[in-house]
């Protein structure tokens, strides 16, 4: 296992952080900004009135995998159970049985080729399904989406396996508002833009380990076994993206928990055998001496789900949940990490959810960048 002393000292290193980052996934990370505001372009050039003049949906699916897959979760989360429009996610290729002309399918992949993208494609054209793609310049599916007449967001190619999810949820975001299923508030692009910069500024590589909250997430996770607590529907999509990051690029297994539905289970968790014993949380210890990794909670907020929801259940909210399971961790020597905690009503709700995202994308690059676990993985 990397001491924290030796993996600071790689964290603070510049030269041999870009040596040990041969994709370039820091710049990628740090770019999230200048991709919502570049696709939010790309989007409005691809004319999006193509689908949405006929009217709200009956039905709206996205297609996609892994980051694909996270920004229609993230949508579906966002839009909650009140939307009128039915809001599915699946990994294609295949289409629902019950899609129809009354439906519309986005296809969101990076790359914008293989089967489960481009199949999709033209069996909606078939069905009479509206379509929007998401996906690379000059893609197979590009192609596909041209021959029935289909908005495409065409991606440049600069674009980078594992840091595309803001490249992915920006058209479905501005879709959405142009349907009238989210107000222009909520799906403004900018403030995203704006609060992924302030994460960039303050997680970047030259910020040191000392005052980067990204670089001390990825040190804390060193010897940990993170666990997810998620305050919330919308909360509990970011943590499949938080727990997806890290098992990827780190190599680091992630147990998520959406609250306030799987406070039980958490709670027993956090009061089970495998959190550190009283007397033991001792940041300076001799790491020689541990058995092996040790629990750490990982907290994603959203203020919004801390309202009662009306559940007969105890506790009947998400924050409530939420303050539960943190005296549970706190009574059991269970060290939290909070991604970027803020004042409520400083940003809006969706870029609150942001810069909890985007320090969590720097913290796994970080991590696996001290575990050299990139250029492992290298052919």
């Amino acid at each position: 296992m990397t001491s924290p002393e030796l993996a600071e000292e790689v964290l603070d290193d510049l030269t041999l952080l870009r040596a040990r980052d041969p994709r370039g996934l820091l710049p990628a990370v740090a770019g999230a900004g200048a991709q919502v505001r570049e696709t939010t372009r790309l989007t409005q050039e691809a004319g999006l009135s193509r689908v949405t003049s006929a009217g709200r949906p009956r039905g709206l699916v996205v297609i996609g995998r892994r980051e694909g897959a996270v920004a229609g979760e993230l949508l579906r989360a966002l839009l909650g159970p009140a939307t009128p429009v039915t809001v599915d996610v699946v990994p294609g290729p295949d289409l629902p049985v019950w899609m129809g002309p009354s439906d519309i399918a986005v296809i969101a992949t990076r790359t914008g080729a293989g089967r489960y993208a481009v199949t999709p494609a033209y069996e909606a054209a078939r069905r009479g399904v509206a379509v929007v793609g998401i996906g690379a310049e000059d893609a197979p599916l590009h192609a596909a989406c041209a021959s029935s007449r289909a908005p495409y967001v065409a991606l440049p190619p600069t674009r980078v396996r594992h840091a595309t999810l803001w490249s992915l949820l920006t058209p479905m975001l501005l879709l959405a508002a142009e349907l009238g299923l989210v107000g222009a508030e909520v799906a403004d692009t900018e403030q995203v833009a704006a609060a992924l910069d302030e994460v960039a500024a303050d997680c970047g590589p030259a910020r040191e380990s000392f005052v980067n909250p990204a670089k001390t997430l990825a040190l804390e996770l060193l010897d940990a076994l993170p666990v997810i607590a998620a305050e919330g529907p919308l909360a509990g999509a970011a943590a499949g993206r938080v727990a997806d990051q890290l098992a990827t690029l780190a190599g680091l297994p992630v147990a998520a928990f959406r609250l306030p539905d799987q406070r039980v289970a958490l709670r027993t968790v956090l009061a089970g055998p495998l959190a550190t014993s009283a007397g033991q949380d001792d940041f300076f210890r001799d790491r020689t001496d541990d058995v092996g990794r040790r629990l750490r909670l990982i907290t994603v907020r959203d203020a919004h789900a801390a309202e009662h929801d009306g559940d007969e259940r105890v506790p009947r909210s998400a924050g409530e949940a939420m303050g539960e399971v943190l005296r549970i961790a706190e009574a059991h020597n269970v060290p939290v990490s909070a991604l970027a905690a803020t004042e409520p009503g400083r940003h809006p709700r969706l870029a609150r959810l942001a810069r909890q995202l985007a320090v969590a994308d720097f913290g796994a690059v970080y991590l696996a960048l001290a575990l050299d676990h990139e250029r492992a993985l290298q052919p």
